[in-house]
């Protein structure tokens, strides 16, 4: 696929014009702003309880670690209850989180580990609410604004990166650690408020949460487009949490800042980025998605680099103001890439993934950082071994594509045809096992199989546990496609999750059979299920 122009996005400012979405986007801001001013807090009053790079950058793992642990069931509860309340209760957790952090602070009683905890305390929050928030989107605003709604998003986490970092370095000097954390529990309100008002309909897809969470990890592991946005992911959050993880010590101890100038520099990231918000779209004219996000890693490579050799403020500047501009391509290309492409039946699931696997990098590599960077050459040295890291995802752009994306239409295509029962099994009978006949061309053999191949991936994706094809041996031009479900009920949900991609995957399929009668499609259950229920032969499989 050629890096011309491929679609031509929306203006970033199109999806403001959705009331609902320019509200909750508002009410985000406005958190975000909260969040980061707690983070220059933290940082800095980590920083002044203790010298160790190994703390300093535990609050990197300790922010990052709650959603390698509950990522994956705060994805599937999002898909499968009311993400509305999922989010209030975030938002509540944190605020009182944010509170009992500002009274031990402003009390004297905080020190390092109550700092770590509290911390960590906000990232189980943050874990419960962004697979809920990722997922919400794509509800508040059509596809064709879904790119610059994702790109707005980014904007206004790194506006409020800037303000927040800006005025909380400001606080910080004035008030004290304890005055920032105060506001943020404050901050929490406005989203409590806002949400509060979304009428949100969550799904009825009858599943159980943990058969939920199998569900989002195989639909992910079987999506090409996602393993790609996974693997690209993982490399530039680990490689890009060496300057999360150090910032505070290199402006402390290498540019010989204080609480001012160390939230300056977290503000010129902010304008960084909003400067890559306002290229993004001539940029995404010219390039593809995969181009996009090769440009944005080098980018930050080339920033962790000069920021490592870096002893003035001006030069560190500089490359804050790159990481910047390189760190909204990159998690705009990686975000749009992963929304494209997954349906709205697995939408929170599929991203909880991709939140787990990005926050999880950032907190592995973040104590990896902490830990190299106490070694001789120290600072520098870890950020140039991690810009060095972040340079293999322009090698695995070869080879995990993002741009396979364009074009992937995930509406629902309700082409499959219901089969005519006689007997109707309960929900949880099964394993079911379902066969498809075929007559082809013995000549087009090889082609069938690819093709067949390709099919089965979206078996796997959507349900299946197994997947085969076999030919006869007495008759070659007879294959049998067959796969196993573990369930009826997950059965009937995969006749629902069959996309419009999915029904070109299978036409070309069938395009190779060539018998006198049309494609035979045989559905078996288990002997030894349940009881099963005698229906008239006319009812069909019930949605």
């Amino acid at each position: 696929m050629s890096d011309a122009t491929i679609r031509t996005p929306q203006s970033m400012w199109a999806p403001l014009s959705v009331p609902l979405f320019r509200a909750l986007w508002l009410a985000a801001t406005f958190s975000n702003i909260g969040t980061f001013m707690q983070d220059v807090g933290a940082a800095w009053l980590m920083t002044s309880l203790t010298i160790s790079p190994v703390m300093v950058a535990l609050m990197q793992t300790a922010t990052y670690l709650p959603f390698f642990m509950l990522s994956l069931p705060a994805g599937a509860l999002a898909d499968l209850v009311d993400r509305r309340k999922l989010l209030i209760f975030g938002q509540g957790w944190m605020l009182i989180a944010a509170f009992a952090l500002a009274c031990l602070t402003y009390f004297h009683i905080v020190g390092p580990w109550w700092l770590l905890t509290f911390t960590f305390m906000l990232g189980i929050g943050n874990a419960i609410t962004s697979p809920a928030w990722n997922a919400s989107t794509p509800e508040l605003v059509p596809r064709d604004k879904l790119e610059p709604a994702i790109a707005l998003g980014g904007l206004s986490y790194n506006v409020s990166r800037g303000l927040g970092s800006a005025l909380g370095g400001l606080i910080v000097a004035a008030a004290g650690p304890a005055a920032v954390f105060l506001l943020n529990a404050i901050s929490f309100l406005a989203v409590i408020y806002v949400v509060s008002k979304w009428n949100h309909k969550p799904n009825e897809q009858g599943e159980r949460i943990f058969g939920a969470m199998r569900a989002g990890v195989r639909y992910v592991r079987h999506s090409p487009t996602l393993v790609s946005v996974m693997t690209r992911s993982a490399v530039f959050a680990a490689a890009s949490a060496a300057m999360w993880a150090l910032l505070p010590l290199i402006g402390r101890e290498q540019i010989k800042l204080d609480s001012i100038g160390y939230g300056l520099l977290l503000s010129i990231f902010g304008v960084g980025c909003i400067l890559g918000a306002f290229v993004l779209p001539i940029l995404r004219r010219r390039f593809s998605l995969d181009r996009l996000n090769s440009l944005g890693n080098l980018l930050f490579a080339i920033s962790l680099v000069i920021l490592g050799l870096s002893r003035h403020f001006a030069v560190a500047s500089a490359a804050m103001l790159d990481a910047g501009a390189a760190w909204i391509i990159v998690n705009s290309s990686m975000n749009s890439a992963a929304q494209l492409a997954i349906p709205s039946w697995v939408r929170a699931r599929a991203m909880s993934v991709y939140i787990l696997v990005f926050q999880g990098s950032v907190a592995v590599g973040s104590l990896l950082w902490g830990q190299i960077a106490t070694l001789q050459g120290g600072l520098p040295l870890a950020l140039i071994i991690a810009a060095v890291c972040m340079c293999v995802n322009l090698l695995l752009a070869l080879r995990f594509k993002l741009s396979m994306v364009e074009g992937y239409d995930t509406s629902m295509s309700s082409h499959w045809k219901d089969p005519n029962l006689v007997y109707e099994p309960n929900q949880d009978n099964g394993p079911v096992l379902v066969t498809v006949e075929y007559i082809i061309d013995p000549s087009k053999a090889k082609e069938f199989t690819d093709a067949a191949n390709v099919l089965g991936k979206v078996r796997r994706r959507d349900g299946a546990y197994q997947w085969h094809l076999f030919f006869d041996l007495a008759r070659p031009e007879r294959y049998f496609e067959t796969f196993m479900i573990e369930s009826w009920g997950e059965h009937v949900r995969q006749h629902e999750r069959v996309m419009m991609a999915d029904k070109l995957v299978e036409d070309r399929v069938n395009a190779f059979h060539i018998g006198e009668k049309s494609i035979t499609v045989h559905h078996l259950i288990s002997a030894n299920s349940s009881e099963l229920a005698v229906v008239p032969a006319q009812n069909p499989l019930r949605h």
